[in-house]
């Protein structure tokens, strides 16, 4: 996995998880409803503001591991999942707010309102045929916003 920031920030700002799904899935994505998913490759971007800053990041690595069972945001029912694992992450630290326009710049995603039930952006998680594609296109967009 990588990472573009110290742990430490405690300003928080914005991340990106990859995951990886090798076979479709079903998965109950919480108040949003049941969704089959295809295999490939999904980013998914969200905020990292506040008094926890980053650590948010290391829950979701827990809930993806099998480590921690509560599921809160939409992203913890799709990194539980127990035939997705997380193979990258990608943060922008500082306290930047860029979590809508990241989101913008990644692929359409597949579940309309997926992580943006407090914003108007259509969905924060993007799909990609293959893993691969997705990690480098977070990459992109992430050297793109660092500039």
């Amino acid at each position: 996995m990588s990472e573009t920031d110290d742990d430490s920030d405690a300003n928080g700002g914005t991340y990106t998880l990859v995951f990886s799904l090798p076979e479709r899935a079903t998965v109950e994505v919480g108040a949003l409803g049941t969704y089959t998913f295809p295999a490939g490759g999904y980013a998914y971007t969200g905020s990292a503001l506040g008094s926890g800053g980053f650590s948010r990041v290391d829950r979701h690595r827990r809930v993806a591991a099998g480590d921690h069972d509560v599921r809160h945001w939409h992203v913890d029912y799709l990194g539980g999942h127990s035939d997705v694992s997380l193979v990258a992450v990608e943060r922008l630290g500082g306290g930047r707010d860029a979590e809508c326009a990241v989101a913008r710049d990644l692929a359409s995603g597949p579940v309309e309102g997926f992580g943006a039930s407090d914003c108007g952006c259509a969905s924060h998680l993007s799909y990609y045929p293959r893993p691969d594609a997705a990690v480098a296109a977070v990459g992109r967009v992430y050297d793109a916003v660092s500039e």
